[in-house]
């Protein structure tokens, strides 16, 4: 291997396997030698992949933020394709395939790194839900609509809201039993890819399962192969097939492995007359690549180890040679394929290098070394390994990318890209499309062509991972993936004006829910005053007007409106009125006029007296006069009685714990990290061995979790250098 000198905003995540992004940013000083640890990228790779589960997740999910949804899919499970929640069966099955390809080529490193069984269950729940999509006579090829699905940014747990807003939305389904032959065949190469990579690791009969529908979608794939259906069909304006007997080569090839009849062999050889062609010539391409919609070069690899005929291992050479000598490259020796995602291609230009490199060439020491440079390359350029030392892979790094074009993990609360300005969640292990073709980048949400991420961008990567980690080891992160540090989810921004006649209130009751997004019933918050001039004034309390001027929940049909208390007793002179909203879908994050709620009151003087006095009132401290509604903490919000937010005139604040979840789009959640300025080593005490942790850090001979890194930054100017350790020292100094 090429050791390789990268940065330290890379290195220092990487050496230390961390599950969260710091927050310091590069000091400038460097590594002198630094192995990059492919273990924890793999482990973190999985992880995208289950940030991408559909459907009622799986007990093993690990994703905190992500619960159910679109449970009611005619085919449910799977994966939404990208930054969107279209499922669309081409590029997942493609995904599917080599996912499995990795494991069967290379499952000593899995074992050896701990991952297997991340790597089983991922792998076995998106084949679960391709061998659904098989209907017997036709065979469902897409659920949801792009042009549908491309209206709404948000994230998926509300999409039946996003969608639909109060109204049920339906998702569309799409199924044929013929004209489809790209998606069935690469639905086929999946299933028939699955269950060779899957033997001795799952129940036989499962594994059988696999087989018997990959054998019956490549029949109906390759009976009249057309793709006149599918081109016609929703899945043409975003991943339209070019041709299809490439993925009825690749099926044929996988299904004579998974079963050894020469049946299967010999239809791979009667589609060879038929595959793609360099531009004016009868020569078999080999300047393209493996990619969801070309797998011609996957299927000559593996045809070439099925038959090893010389010709066909001849085409893989060229093939490779091609991009290691005359293909086009950017500075840092990046394959370049395509603008549009580069990275993906390239790293399966590697696997492919990999795999040929361990199986036709491993005998021949030139090619073999010409091939292992190529594949290492394309790798470790994502993982930072390159001029700008920029790494590709979110969450892995200092630098990695924090903002990319995902809807879920953005979680917008009001359907906009640009709010919030950085993304909610850590979509951990995720590669990004990467550089334009001077290799620049910029983390930039709305550019979905260098900063969009797919299941088919780590498909490839993820294999290679699968290499990497067989040939070099490394260890992944038990601690991984940390808790995340959580922001209110439910508060009450507000503003008043009184007078000696009483106080007009204006309450949005705020939704920006987020571990998960959801919509949750039987929320209430509380508004306090201190009632003594009414007292002194002969009245009662109860005698105070409380006149609702706005309700609006009560402008959605079918939700119950806001329930407005009389006024209630706290302590003393304090009392307060509360506003309950039985029905969550008063106030859900989708959009700029749904995820606040707002209610407007008056609070009058009994018998129209002139005595109010809301200086002394508790919750209208912060808000009086506000020219704007802002967030006040003593405005405080219940969830069934219980106090989630916010503090009670007596000092009473919500219980904070570690950050949990019960799940599901009806789910509580509890707790926060709080930052200990100074505690380096996140032990929750602030220490001399704190300053030894942090100075260690900096010279790149120590680590740091997420939480310590948050803690260390003194200065609070978010990079951790000399300085923070010199004012974590100070703290001990009189």
């Amino acid at each position: 291997m090429n050791r390789r000198i990268i940065s330290l905003a890379c290195t220092t995540a990487i050496l230390a396997g961390l599950a969260g992004t710091l927050p310091a940013q590069d000091t400038g000083l460097h590594a002198q030698a630094a192995d990059i640890n492919y273990a924890t990228a793999l482990q973190m790779s999985l992880y995208f992949y289950e940030c991408q589960q559909a459907g009622e997740l799986p007990e093993w999910n690990r994703v905190e933020w992500r619960a159910d949804a679109t449970t009611d899919d005619y085919i449910t499970g799977g994966w939404y394709d990208a930054g969107d929640h279209v499922k669309f069966n081409l590029p997942m099955a493609y995904s599917a395939s080599m996912l499995a390809w990795g494991l069967y080529q290379y499952p000593d490193g899995l074992e050896a790194c701990g991952e297997m069984n991340n790597y089983v269950n991922n792998l076995n729940w998106v084949l679960d839900y391709l061998a659904r999509c098989d209907l017997g006579t036709e065979i469902v090829f897409q659920v949801g609509n792009g042009q549908e699905d491309h209206t709404w940014w948000g994230p998926v747990e509300l999409y039946a809201y996003g969608m639909g807003e109060n109204s049920p939305y339906t998702r569309p389904y799409y199924t044929a039993s013929e004209g489809c032959s790209a998606v069935f065949g690469e639905m086929a190469a999946a299933l028939a890819a699955g269950y060779c990579a899957l033997e001795g690791r799952i129940d036989e009969g499962h594994r059988e399962y696999y087989l018997e529908h990959a054998e019956n979608i490549f029949e109906i794939a390759s009976t009249n192969p057309s793709d006149e259906v599918y081109n016609d069909s929703d899945a043409s304006g975003f991943y339209r097939s070019s041709h299809f007997y490439d993925e009825l080569f690749y099926a044929a090839n996988w299904l004579y492995i998974a079963t050894g009849k020469q049946s299967y062999l010999d239809k791979a050889e009667s589609y060879i007359p038929n595959l793609g062609k360099e531009l004016g010539t009868s020569e078999l391409k080999y300047s393209w690549c493996q990619c969801w919609d070309d797998v011609q070069q996957g299927g000559l690899l593996l045809y070439a180890q099925n038959t090893k005929d010389a010709t066909y291992i001849s085409r893989v050479q060229k093939h490779l040679d091609y991009w290691c000598d005359t293909g086009e490259t950017i500075e840092g020796g990046l394959c370049y394929v395509g603008t549009w995602g580069c990275l993906r291609y390239a790293n399966n230009i590697g696997f492919l290098a990999a795999v040929a490199t361990d199986t036709l060439f491993s005998s021949d020491a030139a090619l073999s070394a010409k091939y292992k440079t190529l594949y290492e390359t394309q790798i470790n350029y994502c993982l930072g390994d390159n001029p700008d030392g920029q790494c590709y892979v979110v969450g892995h790094c200092d630098n990695s990318p924090r903002n990319p074009h995902h809807r879920t993990a953005h979680c917008s609360w009001k359907n906009a890209l640009e709010t919030p300005d950085t993304n909610r969640h850590i979509l951990y292990g995720a590669l990004v499309g990467g550089p334009d073709g001077s290799g620049k980048y910029v983390d930039d949400r709305g550019n979905y062509i260098n900063n969009e991420v797919a299941t088919d961008y780590n498909a490839g990567y993820t294999a290679l991972l699968c290499k990497m980690v067989s040939e070099y080891g490394g260890k992944t992160d038990p601690a991984f993936p940390e808790p995340e540090t959580r922001t209110p989810e439910f508060f009450v921004e507000a503003k008043a004006s009184s007078d000696a006649s009483g106080v007009n209130l204006s309450l949005k009751f705020t939704n920006q829910t987020a571990w998960p997004a959801r919509v949750v019933d039987n929320l209430s918050y509380r508004y306090y005053m201190d009632l003594s001039e009414v007292i002194d004034a002969g009245c009662k309390p109860e005698d105070v007007v409380i006149r609702c001027d706005r309700d609006q929940s009560a402008m959605y049909s079918g939700v119950t409106p806001a329930q407005i208390s009389g006024i209630q007793h706290y302590s003393g002179t304090i009392y307060y009125v509360e506003i309950t909203y039985p029905d969550g879908r008063a106030a859900i994050p989708i959009s700029e006029g749904r995820y606040q709620c707002e209610t407007m009151l008056a609070l009058v003087y009994p018998n129209y007296g002139k005595g109010w006095d809301s200086s002394n009132d508790y919750s209208c401290q912060d808000i009086e006069g506000a020219e704007d509604n802002i967030i006040t903490d003593k405005i405080t919000v219940y969830e069934n009685g219980a106090l989630i937010y916010g503090v009670e005139p007596d000092g009473t604040a919500p219980v904070t714990t570690a950050a949990t979840t019960s799940g599901g789009t009806g789910g509580t959640t509890t707790g926060t990290q709080t930052a200990l300025p100074g505690d380096a080593n996140a032990d929750g005490k602030v220490q001399m061995a704190d300053v030894v942790t942090l100075s260690r850090y900096l010279v790149n001979s120590g680590k740091l979790t997420a939480q310590g890194a948050k803690n260390a930054d003194m200065d609070d100017n978010g990079r951790l250098d000399a300085v923070d350790a010199v004012l974590l020292k100070r703290t001990f100094v009189s």
